[in-house]
C-alpha cells in the first residue's frame, strides 16, 4: 500500500478521556478512528497519541492532514 485510504472526507470529532489512543494511519481499522491491527502487511504503523486530559478530539478521517492524527481541514481539498 502506498497510501493510506481516505476513510472519510471530514474528521471523527470524538469526546475522548485522558489516556493512549492508536490512530489509524493506514485507513484500513473496522474500528475507526482507532487501529485494530489490520495494518499489518501495508509497512505503515498507528500513530500513538498521548490525550492528558478529557476534552473533544477532532481526529484525522482522510489520512492527509499535515497535523498528523488531527484534522487540519486537507479534506477540504480533496
Amino acid at each position: 500500500m502506498s497510501e493510506p485510504e481516505c476513510t472519510q472526507k471530514k474528521p471523527y470529532v470524538v469526546e475522548e478521556e485522558a489516556g493512549t489512543r492508536a490512530w489509524c494511519a493506514c485507513g484500513r481499522s473496522a474500528n475507526q478512528p482507532y487501529c485494530d491491527g489490520t495494518h499489518a502487511g501495508t509497512g505503515m504503523k498507528p500513530t500513538i497519541v498521548q490525550i492528558e486530559e478529557k476534552k473533544t478530539v477532532a481526529w484525522c478521517g482522510c489520512r492527509r492532514s499535515g497535523n498528523g492524527a488531527f484534522c487540519d481541514g486537507s479534506h477540504a481539498r480533496l
